[in-house]
């Protein structure tokens, strides 16, 4: 089928599809963690996902016109095993959203009085259980959900008289970025936004527009809508803390599941119940899809052979990954981000090497692109992996920083490196040595 045929999203269909695929636990739970501490500069990482779709505009018209995927295009021009080593980037970037999606399910329960540890092992399995079930279809269940839950903020906000505090959100966005070290600010707000410029997600969303105007138009109303729901947990915290109903010594990640079960009347009540549940299916729902994909992009491969039993090792193995990383705990902002950064550290220079050469600016090889890729992608990996098992380990004082910085400063010493080689020495000689 002609991709024209598909293309059929109006401006606001478009708009909320973008809105959908990043509005979710993270963006959610992890604003309110860290608005506990820092009121409306908490927004910062869920603000920098809005102004990354607004952003996207300037490569809108490239993703339109050439609809395929930045792996299949890296693996058209430079070979296929470009396009599996960024298939394998995706998939370990994966892993950290995945841990999340445990993490953010485990805190909810928690206000109900479920243990976290328990939790998070039983939510593992569940997790694992749904993804070998064909339930693609029920996303539109999980995405109306946390559209309830969109609305059931804003019912807290006006119970809580907290509309003021959402009003004056945007006034007050930048200056208490000042509480927000300069490293962690950069950190953070620059790889959400260069991911955000190369996440698929969104792509896969962006071709489907009726037409170029539908295309910009769409990308800006969503990333609007997204700096507006940014702001909305922070200030149902605030005004939270305002109206003294958080007990003390609070965990951060429980502040909206807590919240939620005060309005339906506490977490013993029916209303209370279901809407701390309410939270719980979207991130079943988007923890099993991802362990779907991750499953999928390692069979893809090919190293296994598709069967049954092979599809349920490589899922147990990609769920006790996140399992992993889940139990490690830490800030759930800084672990979507830093796993970002380990995507954007890789990716992001082969993107652009491949549109300086769409451009006929300057094309550089392929082994020049390859030794890149791999250079960055070990190196962003290792210090994400480092910083995992050390994090008071920081060396430029931010972890996204430090993954960017040395992941994309290796990946320079390998692409010119390398296309230095392919300059100066014959060609069978540079091919002999790759």
């Amino acid at each position: 089928m002609n991709i024209s045929d598909n293309r059929k999203l109006n401006t606001f269909s478009l708009a909320v599809l973008l809105v959908s695929g990043h509005y979710g636990l993270g963006f959610l739970l992890g604003t309110a963690e860290k608005a506990l501490t820092l009121g409306a500069a908490g927004s910062l990482y869920a603000v920098s996902v809005g102004l990354g779709t607004i952003a996207v505009l300037v490569l809108a018209k490239f993703y339109w016109n050439k609809v395929e995927q930045i792996w299949t295009l890296l693996g058209n021009r430079y070979g296929s095993q470009v396009k599996i080593l960024v298939g394998l980037i995706s998939w370990s970037s994966l892993i950290g959203i995945e841990a999340v999606q445990i993490i953010a399910g485990a805190f909810i329960l928690k206000v109900l009085g479920v243990p976290v540890l328990p939790s998070m092992v039983g939510l593992t399995i569940l997790l694992m259980t749904i993804s070998l079930l064909p339930v693609e279809k029920a996303s539109w269940v999980f995405q109306a959900l946390l559209g309830f839950n969109i609305l059931a903020l804003l019912y807290g906000l006006w119970v809580l008289h907290g509309l003021p505090y959402y009003l004056r959100s945007p006034l007050e966005f930048i200056p208490s970025l000042e509480q927000v070290s300069p490293w962690n600010l950069i950190g953070i707000s620059v790889s959400t936004i260069l991911l955000v410029l190369i996440d698929m997600k969104q792509q896969q969303f962006m071709v489907q527009a009726k037409d170029l105007g539908s295309l910009y138009k769409g990308c800006f109303l969503g990333g609007f809508l997204l700096v507006l729901l940014a702001l909305l947990p922070s200030a149902v915290v605030v005004a939270a803390q305002a109206a003294g109903i958080l007990p003390n010594g609070i965990d951060g990640k429980e502040t909206i599941p807590f919240i939620l079960s005060w309005i339906g009347g506490g977490p013993h009540q029916p209303l209370g119940i279901f809407l701390i549940i309410s939270l719980v299916v979207p991130a079943l729902g988007v923890g099993s899809n991802i362990l779907r994909i991750q499953t999928k992009t390692i069979l893809d491969f090919d190293i296994l052979p598709a069967s049954k039993n092979n599809r349920l090792l490589v899922t147990a193995v990609n769920a006790l990954l996140g399992l992993g990383i889940a139990l490690k705990g830490g800030s759930i902002v800084n672990l979507i981000v830093s796993f970002y950064a380990v995507y954007v550290a890789s990716v992001f220079l082969p993107f652009i090497v491949y549109l300086l050469a769409e451009k006929g600016l300057y094309k550089f090889g392929e082994s020049s692109v390859r030794v890149s890729l791999i250079m960055s992608g070990v190196s962003a990996l290792a210090v994400l992996i480092l910083t995992l098992s050390l994090p008071n380990v920081v060396l430029f004082g931010s972890v996204e920083l430090s993954i960017m910085a040395i992941g994309i400063g290796f990946g320079v010493l390998g692409l010119l490196g390398r296309h230095a080689m392919e300059k100066n020495l014959p060609t069978s000689e540079v091919g002999e040595e790759i």
